[in-house]
C-alpha cells in the first residue's frame, strides 16, 4: 500500500483546496514544498548548534534523519519537521566549559526523560494531558513561542528592511492574487525573490559568499560521544518541561490546522521526539523539537502532506553531507529571513489564538487573564534570569508559568469553591441564635 495517494491530478489546486497528510502532489511539486520547509527550519537548526558550540552539520543530519523517524513512529499522522530547539541554548551554553561530551550527555538525558513522559501519557491516556495542559495552556504555549521569536524577526528586518519588503511583497502577492500552486509556494517564492535582489544589490554578506566559494562539495558530519554529568542533567530539566509543552502545543496546533483530532497521538509524538533527541545527543547533535515555523508553512500553503516533510528531511540529511549546499542556504540574507519570519511567526501566534477559540476558552476568566497573560508577556519580552550560573530565557519561564502555574491555581480555586459550598449559608433565612 502506498504511503500517499495523489491529490487530484497532482498538479493543479484551487485556492481553498487542502492537501491532507496522507496525500501528496506530484513529486516535483512535493520537492519544491520541501524546499520551503528547509528554508523555514534553517534558522533555528543552524543557529542553535552555532550558539552552543555543537557541530552544525551533525545537528542537520539528525534533524533530517530524526524527522523521518518521527514520521515513522507517529505512523505518518502528524506532519512535523524536527529542528534544533532554542530551549537547549541556555543549559548547553552554561555547560560549555564542561566540554562537548558533557553537553551531549545533557541532550541525551533530556531525550530519555521525554520518552518516559510520552510512555506515561500513553499509559494514563489523554486525561493526563487534559489535566496538566488544557486548551488554555496549550494555546498560550503556542502563542508565546511565536511572540518569543518576534524580536528576532524584527531585528533581522531592521538590518535589511528593503530585502524584507521585497520578500513580504512577493509573499503577499502570491497569497492575495495568486491561484492554485502559486499560493502554495509563496514562502519559497518570497525567499528566492529576496535572495535574487540581494545578489544583484550587494545585500549578501561577503563573508558568507566567501564561505560558499570555499566550502567543499562533500564532507562527513562529525560524530561525538556523550558523557553523562549530574550538573548538566539537572540543568536541562527546564528544557524537558518546555519540550513537553511545545510538543503538546504543536500537536494541538497541527490538529487545529488540519481539522483532525490528534490527541491520541500526543504520546507517540512525545516518545518519538524524545527518542530522536536522545539519538541526536548520542551522536553529536542538538536537542530537537517540532518547529512552529514549519507549522506556519503548512498553514499558509494548506499542504499538510507528510510527503513534503519527508522531502525536507531527506534534503536536510543530504545537506549535512554537502557543506557547499549548507553554505548556500546560509547565504540567505538577514532581511529575507526576517521578512519570511514575520509571516511564519505571526501565523504561529494566530494558531495559538485559534486553539483558544475552537475550544471556547473563557478569556474573561481572571485566572486565565492573569496567568496566560503573564506567561505570554514573559515569552514575548524574553524574560531572562540567571539561576545557578544558567541563563533561562522567556520560552522557559513563560512555559513553566503557564504549565505549572495555571493547574496549581486552578486546583486551589476549585478547593476553595468546594470548601465554600460545604459551609452553611447564613446569608438568608432564620437566625438560629435568635430562635426564629
Amino acid at each position: 500500500m502506498a504511503l500517499w495517494t495523489v491529490h487530484g491530478d497532482g498538479r493543479r489546486l484551487s485556492h481553498d483546496e487542502v492537501v491532507r497528510p496522507d496525500e501528496r502532489l506530484s513529486w516535483p511539486l512535493t520537492l519544491g514544498l520541501g524546499l520551503q520547509h528547509i528554508a523555514a527550519m534553517a534558522g533555528a537548526t543552524l543557529l542553535v548548534p552555532a550558539l552552543t558550540g555543537l557541530p552544525v552539520s551533525t545537528t542537520l543530519l539528525f534533524s533530517g534523519a530524526g524527522t523521518l523517524l518521527f514520521l515513522l513512529i507517529t505512523r505518518n499522522r502528524i506532519p512535523s519537521y524536527l529542528g534544533a530547539s532554542f530551549a537547549f541554548v541556555a543549559p548547553l551554553v552554561a555547560a560549555r566549559n564542561e566540554g562537548l561530551a558533557a553537553q551531549l550527555g545533557g541532550v541525551l538525558f533530556a531525550g530519555i526523560l521525554l520518552v518516559v513522559i510520552g510512555i506515561a501519557v500513553k499509559a494514563l491516556g489523554i486525561r493526563l494531558i487534559d489535566a496538566v495542559m488544557p486548551p488554555v495552556v496549550t494555546g498560550a504555549v503556542i502563542a508565546l513561542l511565536g511572540l518569543n521569536l518576534a524580536p528576532t524577526a524584527g531585528a533581522e528586518v531592521s538590518r535589511q528592511p528593503w530585502l524584507a519588503a521585497v520578500t513580504l511583497l512577493v509573499l503577499g502577492v502570491c497569497a492575495m492574487l495568486g491561484r492554485g500552486m502559486l499560493v502554495r509556494v509563496g514562502v519559497l517564492a518570497g525567499v528566492v525573490a529576496g535572495w535574487l535582489v540581494a545578489s544583484v544589490s550587494g545585500g549578501i554578506d561577503p563573508a558568507k559568499l566567501a564561505g560558499l566559494q570555499a566550502a567543499p562539495w562533500f564532507g562527513m558530519p562529525a560524530l561525538h560521544q556523550p558523557q553523562l554529568g549530574s550538573s548538566v542533567m539537572l540543568g536541562v530539566l527546564p528544557a524537558v518541561v518546555v519540550l513537553a509543552a511545545q510538543n503538546v502545543g504543536y500537536v494541538k496546533a497541527i490538529a487545529a490546522t488540519t481539522g483532525r483530532d490528534l490527541d491520541g497521538g500526543i504520546g507517540d509524538s512525545l516518545i518519538a521526539n524524545g527518542l530522536v533527541t536522545a539519538l541526536a545527543g548520542a551522536g553529536g547533535g542538538a536537542g530537537l523539537v517540532p518547529l512552529g515555523e514549519n507549522v506556519g508553512v503548512m498553514a499558509t500553503t494548506r499542504v499538510q502532506s507528510t510527503a513534503a516533510y519527508a522531502a525536507a528531511a531527506t534534503g536536510a540529511a543530504v545537506l549535512s553531507f554537502c557543506p557547499k549546499l549548507a553554505a548556500l542556504v546560509n547565504t540567505v540574507p538577514a532581511g529575507v529571513v526576517g521578512g519570511m519570519s514575520l509571516v511564519l511567526f505571526g501565523v504561529v501566534v494566530m494558531i495559538g489564538v485559534r486553539v483558544w477559540l475552537d475550544n471556547r476558552v473563557n478569556l474573561a476568566d481572571p485566572l486565565t487573564m492573569m496567568v496566560a497573560g503573564a506567561a505570554i508577556v514573559a515569552g514575548a519580552g524574553n524574560l531572562t534570569i540567571d539561576i545557578g550560573g544558567m541563563r533561562l530565557g522567556g520560552v522557559v519561564w513563560g512555559s513553566l508559568l503557564i504549565v505549572l502555574g495555571h493547574p496549581l491555581l486552578r486546583t486551589l480555586r476549585n478547593l476553595r469553591a468546594n470548601h465554600g459550598r460545604r459551609q452553611p449559608d447564613r446569608s438568608s433565612g432564620p437566625d438560629p441564635a435568635l430562635g426564629r
